[in-house]
């Protein structure tokens, strides 16, 4: 809700889209298992619009973001139940160029200890080598003992000033 008082949000302009969206909107009739089975991982950098640089359609995947597209165990949860609940086979895993990761180090854990008084419970997952990075996130998709479709994984850097993928070789 905005008033001449109160500044307008940037949420206030996304509610406001929705409003919009939703007038013209029309159940597409899809269920939750993706058309095309498989499970995209990737950083949540604003730069990379998946759907778009994938040639993906509203339904073709699932997609599971977070700080530098790596995998941790909540997003070994996400492609448990994604695989065993919605029938993905393949894994997709997408990091990038230029990603912050690459700049932060642990040492971010204990700098918000010292600014908040207590040290967050997860790890920053920063890394200095990007190709090595994707490797250690296949690898831990491919040694999960709650994935069982674990043949056709992935793993790819997105540049972020070409576009294009390179896939990263797993050995």
């Amino acid at each position: 809700m905005s008033t001449s008082s109160q500044q307008r949000t940037v949420t206030d302009r996304l509610v406001e889209a929705n409003t919009t969206y939703a007038a013209d909107f029309t159940d597409p009739g899809m269920d939750a298992r993706p058309v095309l089975k498989v499970a995209v991982v990737a950083c949540m950098d604003a730069r990379l619009d998946l759907h778009a640089a994938l040639g993906l359609n509203l339904g073709d995947c699932h997609t599971i973001r977070n700080a530098g597209g790596v995998v941790t165990d909540d997003v070994i949860r996400s492609l448990t139940i994604s695989q065993r609940a919605l029938e993905t086979r393949s894994v997709v895993l997408i990091q990038h160029t230029g990603c912050g990761l690459l700049k932060l180090t642990e040492e971010f854990r204990y700098d918000l200890e010292t600014e908040v008084g207590q040290r967050p419970s997860w790890a920053v997952e920063a890394f200095r080598d990007l190709d090595q990075n994707v490797r250690q996130s296949m690898e831990r998709i491919r040694t999960s003992p709650f994935l069982p479709h674990t043949d056709d994984v992935r793993g790819f850097v997105f540049d972020v000033h070409t576009g294009a993928l390179r896939e990263v070789d797993p050995a």
